[in-house]
């Protein structure tokens, strides 16, 4: 899968599934500026900052602005 590098533009590929009431395990996230992948339970997995790394969240640590599919 090819996805550009900006979460802005990712959040315009694949389908757009509404909200996270919707959303499956690996649907892409769309927060302002950001982009974190559902792991199911109201959790996603994400590249939080540069002194945590990845991490788990729930979904709602932030204004969700797009649950997109793209497969």
């Amino acid at each position: 899968v090819s996805l550009p590098h900006s979460a802005a533009a990712q959040n315009k590929k694949g389908t757009n599934v509404g909200s996270v009431a919707n959303a499956v395990p690996g649907d892409l996230i769309y927060y302002s500026g950001h982009i974190g992948i559902y792991i199911g339970n109201e959790q996603i997995v994400h590249a939080s900052n540069s002194r945590t790394g990845i991490i788990v969240s729930n979904v709602y640590y932030d204004k969700v602005l797009g649950v997109r599919r793209i497969f």
